[in-house]
């Protein structure tokens, strides 16, 4: 079978193990049904998913001029304190910025590599912790804004790291940790304007991937050095897929990258 589509990062069904799903324009794939099965990723050129044009992906999906346009590009995105829009004070594009911002945003505990501390919209819950391969996680508050989990995830971060190792991470060479105690742990270091919002009694999610086989020296497929590759799938984790060959693919890292795929 044969496909061709632009990648944007897989999308996720919360079961045990957690289902994976390649979107295209016209049709999707069932990753899980592709375990020890033979595919070919062949590169063949590029779509920003802004302006759809061919131009050479800069990040996050986006050709340079329309990453430094956009306002989904905008720094608050990946430094949340940044975010004004509860000051009605706009960055790129208001109207875009408070409907994102001005929604409930989580902070949680995630163990993929390590204990990390993150934020993201209540709605992406547990689409965030799937995306980075975290195989447990919690919530430790839920504010109103993303300026409020910003500042949280700042004041964390003297305490815990805020950084996935990837490579841990595929490895699977994890270590099972008391989620609740370090969300109980931390409780002392949530700022001020957000110690109301602390979630005082909840459980860890645990998370399943599925993988037939981890890699012990993963080594990463970048399809502008490599632009054919053909392996066995034996897993997928976060946004990775995992070959035999110790190859791994990061789907989500290669967003805007328009591929042929072939399964044998």
């Amino acid at each position: 079978m044969q496909y061709q589509g632009v990648l944007t990062k897989m999308e996720t069904e919360f079961s045990q193990p957690i289902q994976y799903y390649l979107i295209f324009e016209n049709d999707f794939i069932n990753m899980n049904q592709l375990l020890d099965k033979t595919i070919t990723i062949q590169f063949v050129g590029y779509q920003c998913l802004s302006c759809g044009l061919n131009k050479p992906i800069y990040r996050q999906g986006f050709c340079k001029n329309c990453f430094f346009d956009m306002p989904q590009a905008g720094d608050w995105i990946m430094r949340p304190e940044l975010s004004t829009a509860h000051l009605d004070q706009e960055d790129r594009d208001l109207i875009y910025e408070k409907k994102v911002q001005l929604q409930p945003h989580i902070v949680y505990l995630a163990n993929s590599s390590n204990i990390k501390v993150g934020v993201t919209r209540k709605g992406q819950i547990p689409t965030r912790w799937i995306d980075q391969g975290a195989h447990e996680a919690i919530e430790i508050v839920e504010v109103p804004n993303r300026y409020l989990a910003g500042i949280t995830e700042v004041a964390l971060k003297d305490h815990v790291g805020d950084k996935t190792n990837w490579r841990t991470m595929l490895k699977n060479d994890v270590v099972d940790e008391n989620l609740v105690e370090w969300r109980d742990r931390l409780k002392q270091y949530i700022p001020d304007e957000a110690k109301d919002y602390f979630i005082e009694s909840n459980t860890e999610t645990n998370i399943e991937f599925p993988v037939l086989q981890y890699p012990e020296k993963p080594k990463s497929l970048n399809l502008d050095k490599t632009p054919s590759y053909s392996g066995v799938l034996k897993g997928i984790k976060g946004q990775y897929l995992i070959f035999e060959d110790q190859t791994v693919f990061n789907v989500r890292g290669s967003e805007g990258y328009v591929v042929d795929i072939e399964i044998l």
